[in-house]
């Protein structure tokens, strides 16, 4: 039996792919009513192919509020996604307080595994506050992505183990659950492990802002990104899975909180990681591309335009606003009308200014004298940029992921400006 403490997106998805693979699996949250949710098949999150996949494998899923039952179990992953607050920074306080409620309940013989973003230092710490908490302490990477976290828990490019002695064998009954998923083990001290997670990131994120400030400058000197990025990735210190896709600067709170401990870390210690400082000023910079286009294209030209916004979470495949680039651009235009749709995300009404939320995408651009596409979900595509225009007022797509086809936004008329290409094409 495989137990999962704590029924986040992290314990869920990695409960169901433990499903999958053929473990028997037990879920514990102290919430029992999210636990009844859960065994009725309402999910708190939005993730691809979750649904299925729970539903597929529901036989070997056994949710509980009881943590009595974790006795039964050889491992035990603590699986609570861990918070940030408006700065980034991490708040353990829930992890700590599940772990407090649960280890008087696990086999002294279990393996346990701390799966959650911890910073360095909390598995060793752990391990000496709680020497009889199960039979071996372990710190695990999770590298899963909002809104592809379905495939990457099924199927790990590898897993890096953070171990008290990395030369010791693994436990019979974790070494069964790593081989399960067939990928390469990479054991190493609890601190390496705990900094590869940051270190991960921290490439992602220096890939992210060089793509970035070269799409500008894609827009100011008349160069097409989309042309450059296929020669980068046939390079081989470069690679095809580079991220070389232009953005709005960092959302979703990971990638951020990684930054912020890093330079928390440099403190302490004396280290410099003045270019992280730098990457937050990038990403600041970056989210306000969509603002800055409005001002050029409409606000500048149009008395009280009215704005049509289409998508609100940070990314497509998730309900998650967390620093999301339409928010804060919402904020920004407070006084004028705004109209949004977003197929996952819904706002409260009456706590934003001036702001509505329409049952379709169409209806959001009713009578709008600019389009500005945040979210580039995968209808949008479907829908012809000529039905578009046939019920807006103006003529303005800010589309600065590309989620519409340039050429038919142009061919309907519109004045379109996207990521990393000039504003007009040139013949």
């Amino acid at each position: 039996m495989i137990g999962f403490v704590g029924l986040s997106h992290l314990g869920i998805v990695y409960g169901s792919a433990t499903a999958a693979k053929g473990f028997d699996v037990l879920g514990f949250d102290p919430d029992s009513k999210l636990c009844d949710n859960l065994t009725a098949g309402l999910l708190p999150v939005s993730e691809p192919d979750l649904p299925e996949l729970i539903q597929s494998h529901r036989e070997r899923l056994r949710l509980t509020s009881d943590p009595a039952q974790l006795a039964a179990c050889d491992v035990v992953f603590f699986s609570l996604d861990v918070p940030t607050d408006s700065a980034n920074q991490s708040n353990l306080t829930p992890l700590r307080n599940l772990i407090d409620l649960t280890a008087p309940h696990i086999a002294p013989t279990a393996a346990v595994v701390i799966l959650c973003q911890v910073p360095p230092g909390f598995t060793r710490t752990l391990a000496r506050e709680k020497p009889n908490l199960g039979g071996a302490l372990f710190y695990q990477v999770e590298t899963l992505v909002f809104g592809n976290a379905v495939e990457r828990a099924l199927k790990p490019e590898r897993y890096m183990i953070g171990c008290g002695d990395p030369r010791t064998p693994l436990p019979p009954a974790y070494a069964k659950w790593l081989v399960a998923f067939g990928c390469p083990l990479l054991p190493m001290r609890y601190e390496s492990a705990e900094l590869a997670k940051i270190s991960i990131n921290f490439f992602l994120v220096s890939s992210v802002t060089t793509t970035n400030t070269l799409a500008e400058v894609c827009e100011r000197v008349g160069a097409e990104w989309s042309e450059i990025a296929p020669a980068l990735r046939l390079d081989k210190r470069i690679g095809p899975h580079a991220y070389l896709g232009p953005g709005l600067g960092l959302g979703g709170g990971n990638l951020e909180r990684d930054l912020v401990t890093v330079q928390t870390l440099a403190a302490q210690h004396g280290t410099e990681a003045g270019v992280v400082a730098a990457w937050q000023l990038n990403s600041r910079y970056r989210r306000d591309w969509a603002l800055r286009k409005l001002h050029e294209a409409v606000l500048g030209q149009t008395e009280n335009p009215a704005l049509a916004i289409w998508g609100l979470a940070y990314k497509i495949d998730t309900h998650s606003t967390k620093n999301s680039p339409s928010l804060a651009l919402i904020s920004a235009l407070e006084p004028f009308e705004k109209a949004a749709y977003d197929p996952q995300v819904r706002i409260e009404t009456g706590t934003i200014p001036n702001f509505s939320q329409a049952p379709t995408a169409l209806n959001a651009c009713r009578g709008a004298d600019v389009l500005i596409v945040m979210t580039p979900w995968k209808e949008f595509a479907g829908i012809p940029p000529a039905q578009i225009k046939a019920v807006m007022r103006g003529n303005v797509m800010i589309d600065p992921f590309g989620a519409l086809d340039r050429a038919e936004a142009e061919a309907a008329g519109f004045s379109y400006h996207r990521m990393g290409s000039p504003a007009q094409k040139r013949s």
